[in-house]
């Protein structure tokens, strides 16, 4: 069964490189794009995800409020959030939030560890 993964991101050309890298790392993915926390949600109503990867800085719904609302409907789901925010504060509240903390800018090695702790954390439940 292909793992069900969201990404997030107002970016288009971020969604299409974390899309890209997540093909390279793992052939067996359903990938879905929302360019917003509004269009992410109208998805989790729709389907369960597996795993998301969100960008922190996004207009009307940053992706730590996003995270929150998720996880209400998608506890069977690992989140990551992707950020240029490298502050302990910044960290720190995204490890309370029991999320998965990801420095910008994308690349394969990040997207490759997103992957790696997806799977533990299904591993694990």
């Amino acid at each position: 069964m292909p793992y069900k993964i969201l990404v997030v991101d107002d970016s288009k050309v971020a969604r299409l490189f974390v899309c890209n890298f997540l093909r390279e790392q793992h052939t067996d993915l359903e990938l879905f794009e929302a360019g917003s926390g509004d269009e992410a949600l109208q998805l989790a109503v729709k389907h369960q995800f597996h795993g998301a990867s969100l960008d922190f800085n996004m207009p009307n719904m940053n992706g730590l409020e996003l995270a929150t609302q998720l996880q209400q409907s998608q506890q069977k789901c690992f989140i990551g959030l992707l950020t240029a925010n490298v502050q302990r504060s910044m960290q720190q509240q995204v490890q309370d939030a029991g999320l998965g903390y990801y420095k910008k800018p994308v690349n394969p090695d990040v997207v490759k560890q997103l992957l790696i702790d997806m799977e533990r954390f299904h591993a694990a439940s």
